[in-house]
């Protein structure tokens, strides 16, 4: 019988070796602006900077990001009502 790949756990992130996915993407981006823009101090954010996201993560609690990104005005959360409502009916 074959068929789709069912997660061992489904609330686990995915991970490409230790990393998880939010953090490979802030490695991607510091690389992508050091190959363009090149210097030593883009070389070594490639490291530094996806080290201290994950320290900062582990410091609060899962999903902050995107609620972070969701005060400032970056994301939207789906299926949720706006910032300013203050009453809404389910």
């Amino acid at each position: 019988m074959e068929g789709e790949r069912f997660p061992q756990y489904l609330n686990s992130p995915f991970t490409i070796l230790w990393w998880e996915a939010d953090e490979i993407n802030v490695m991607v981006l510091c690389l992508g602006l050091a190959y363009v823009f090149g210097g030593w101090p883009l070389w070594i954010s490639v490291f530094v900077l996806p080290w201290m996201y994950r320290r900062q993560k582990r410091a609060y609690p899962r999903g902050f990001l995107k609620h972070v990104l969701y005060f400032v005005g970056l994301s939207h959360l789906k299926k949720y009502p706006g910032y300013f409502e203050t009453s809404f009916y389910e």
